[in-house]
């Protein structure tokens, strides 16, 4: 558990989100200007650069927060007694604070309006069963990669999460949003990685369950390696 006050805590967790959505975002935008309509080379430039993102930032923000940037990691290390309700409170705010300002940083690189002034400023359709499953798949296989690795005190969490997103953008159909906080902040742009706000409620109740699918295994699992010993 990292040692440093709350102050600091909570910007690594605001900053940190704030530049995963602003890579996330940007890196799609200009992928999507630079593919010449090319949809599978827009979605090779958003996958390369937020999984080197995400070692960047884990390994940047870990020491000081835990690097969460996603509020089911905390709600988990809540439930495991590793954080008390009002630090996990905080970050999960910090979290949907981070990720929504990272979309308007986005934005303002890109020379577009922080926000629409739509009541639906996204019009990109992610809905459906495919996806809904996609989403329980993509989030089951990021926490549990996450935990197995903290229970193992691996030190190559950064490098396990960036590479298993990476690879979850492509063999997802929904593109592997696994994050509350980044569901919300990609509802808010238009653009490439963006998803309709009607289509969030969907992808974040699959995330909830496949983060509680992977937190019954682990518990299991770690319990019966405990009795086996």
């Amino acid at each position: 558990m990292s040692k440093a006050a709350w102050p600091q805590r909570l910007v690594a967790e605001t900053l940190g989100t704030a530049l995963l959505l602003a890579v996330v975002v940007g890196s799609g935008i200009m992928g999507e200007r630079l593919a010449g309509g090319n949809l599978a080379i827009a979605l090779l430039g958003n996958t390369i650069a937020t999984g080197a993102a995400l070692y960047a930032l884990i390994t940047t923000f870990g020491p000081i927060s835990g690097a969460h940037f996603n509020p089911l990691v905390t709600i988990i290390e809540l439930v495991e007694g590793k954080l008390c309700a009002r630090l996990a409170a905080a970050y999960v705010l910090c979290q949907f604070v981070g990720a929504i300002a990272g979309v308007a940083a986005a934005h303002a690189m890109f020379e577009l309006p922080f926000f629409s002034t739509s009541w639906l400023p996204s019009q990109h359709i992610r809905t459906g069963p495919a996806q809904w499953w996609s989403e329980v798949v993509a989030t089951f296989g990021l926490i549990t990669v996450i935990f197995y690795c903290v229970k193992n005190k691996s030190n190559s969490i950064p490098a396990v999460v960036g590479l298993y997103i990476t690879a979850a953008y492509w063999f997802t159909a929904s593109t592997s949003f696994a994050n509350p906080a980044v569901t919300v902040a990609r509802s808010l742009t238009d653009t490439f990685a963006g998803i309709r706000l009607i289509d969030a409620p969907g992808f974040i109740g699959a995330q909830c369950v496949g983060a509680m699918l992977a937190y019954w295994l682990y518990r299991w699992m770690f319990q019966r390696a405990k009795l086996s010993a």
